[in-house]
């Protein structure tokens, strides 16, 4: 069956638009719902959401899905996606709901689901829930004396605090760092500086003023010139940027400069191999992280296994090969030792507790490997198939050709937008950008 809802991570779209509408949100919990009636006992969902002024349309229009076939609903309102994922576990919930769109600005929302065990769902699953939306669940409905009842989980973010803060090593402290923390304006805004206060940093907050529309406008881990600024500015040792869900962090150090998913995941990995932590002597990354990156694991015997983009693909590939860490480039970092999904603050948790450790600033210690030059170019398409044009298969040819050996390219579709994702890698600048420019004129005469 051909997905038609579902993309790479969930359902996502414009508001008020297919398919995120309060009439397919509907839909979706229903097909959800019903797909997850497992007994003879009272069904429980968690929902979340970040903070998108469209999270109040969507909400309850699940809610209403969930009751309609008989779940109990649990809302935890905005939270990050993460705690959601924890909560589902932590309640014996039967699944799990985020409202979010992630690093997309506010026009868009999005909904991500999470089975029991508070892993989100496969392709094949959220393909029976398409199934289920297509058909109706009418059956399943429930009679009026089973629907389910709605309520509010009051204590919901001093749960995943007390859970977050756990993770951190319990003899350490971050006494004496001063952080600057960006929230994006987004689910992370109450939780994250509370869990960095209470572990005893000096913290300032920036991007902690949501107002339904300014969620990641200029600020959050896809724009840390805020950040950066403030780091200056402030004299701090770091800075800390999460994303509109908080499932993903970047960091930046004291002089204001980017250290990206690559270099956290390098720094972690490191340590973690020296402590005997890294199950199997391998981390798990996508076709996005850089060449460098791999040389350097390489280096200190710890093996790379790539997957597609995507932290679903990479949990995935976790759970079937039984590694404890990976992540991807953006970000999105994945210890199971702690959770089950991307989660920024416990990511910056490890990060910081391993810095705490060392003596130094964070400029000489975020840093493991020299990245190889990569670019990256995102372009609109209206084509069904815009992968399909002879002159871009015959481009991406030649690219491949000439780099074999020395560098890569990428060539894909987004999953959750109408954009051509175009990466190239070598030792060399100037051929990055040399083949860079060969693909996307092959692009561009697609589009003509």
């Amino acid at each position: 069956m051909v997905r038609k809802y579902f993309g790479t991570d969930g359902i996502r779209g414009t508001s008020n638009s297919i398919p995120i509408t309060a009439e397919i949100a509907l839909k979706v919990g229903q097909a959800a719902g019903a797909r997850f009636l497992r007994g003879n006992y009272r069904h429980r969902v968690v929902i979340g959401k970040d903070t998108r002024l469209s999270g109040y349309m969507l909400e309850p229009a699940l809610t209403a899905g969930f009751i309609s076939v008989g779940m109990d609903v649990v809302l935890v309102g905005p939270m990050p996606t993460p705690a959601v994922a924890m909560l589902t576990r932590s309640m014996r919930a039967d699944l799990g709901v985020m409202i979010s769109a992630s690093h997309n600005s506010f026009e868009d929302n999005g909904i991500k689901i999470f089975g029991p065990d508070g892993y989100k769902l496969s392709d094949s699953v959220e393909s029976e829930i398409e199934e289920l939306m297509a058909n109706g669940p009418r059956e399943r409905l429930a009679k009026p004396s089973f629907l389910g009842r709605a309520k509010r989980l009051d204590d919901a973010s001093g749960r995943y605090i007390e859970f977050a803060k756990s993770t951190f090593p319990s003899e350490q402290s971050l006494e004496g760092l001063k952080i600057v923390i960006d929230c994006a304006n987004g689910a992370g805004y109450r939780v994250a500086p509370t869990v960095l206060f209470e572990l005893g940093a000096e913290v300032i907050t920036i991007g902690a003023e949501p107002t339904g529309f300014n969620i990641n406008e200029n600020c959050g881990s896809t724009n840390i010139e805020q950040l950066s600024s403030k780091v200056i500015s402030s004299k701090a040792d770091l800075g800390i940027a999460l994303d509109g869900d908080a499932d993903r962090v970047i960091f930046c150090d004291e002089k204001g400069e980017v250290i990206d998913g690559d270099q956290l995941m390098a720094l972690i990995a490191g340590y973690w191999a020296q402590e005997g932590r890294l199950k199997g002597g391998t981390i798990v990354a996508t076709v996005m992280s850089n060449l460098g990156f791999e040389r350097y694991l390489e280096g200190i015997g710890v093996s790379l296994k790539r997957t597609g983009v995507g932290d679903r693909y990479v949990v995935e590939e976790m759970k079937s090969s039984g590694c404890n860490f990976g992540g991807e480039q953006s970000g999105h970092i994945i210890m199971s030792d702690y959770s089950t999904t991307g989660d920024g603050l416990i990511s910056a948790l490890q990060v910081l507790s391993i810095f705490s450790l060392a003596n130094g600033k964070f400029s000489e210690i975020g840093r493991s490997f020299i990245p190889v030059p990569q670019k990256l170019v995102n372009i609109e398409y209206k084509e069904d198939n815009p992968l399909g044009s002879a002159s871009l298969k015959s481009a991406i040819s030649d690219a491949e050709k000439t780099l074999h050996g020395i560098g890569r390219v990428l060539v894909r579709k987004s999953g959750t937008e109408p954009i051509l994702r175009v990466m190239v890698e070598a030792d060399s600048q100037s051929l990055v950008d040399s083949i860079l420019d060969n693909i996307v004129s092959a692009v561009d005469e697609k589009k003509r």
